[in-house]
């Protein structure tokens, strides 16, 4: 049990990494130095990017709980 949550938590942490960085830069910072500072300025969200939100949402929590259910079983071991 415990070494099925364990990779669990793992496969979510890569997902979360993976989603985090599929997401459109917001303003000054690294997203700027890769180019996405000019793509930033057509505003607006589309459906893509809502789903993509929607996605790491849900992803996120799934990471949260693996990591409270991993960690009650490890307690109570």
């Amino acid at each position: 049990m415990i070494l099925g949550f364990s990779i669990a938590l793992i496969l979510f942490s890569l997902l979360m990494i993976l989603l985090v960085l599929l997401h459109k830069g917001k303003g000054g910072g690294l997203s700027d130095m890769f180019g996405g500072g000019m793509s930033s300025s057509i505003g607006g969200s589309s459906v893509a990017e809502r789903n993509l939100d929607r996605i790491t949402i849900v992803v996120g929590l799934g990471w949260f709980a693996s990591i409270v259910v991993l960690s009650l079983l490890l307690k109570y071991k």
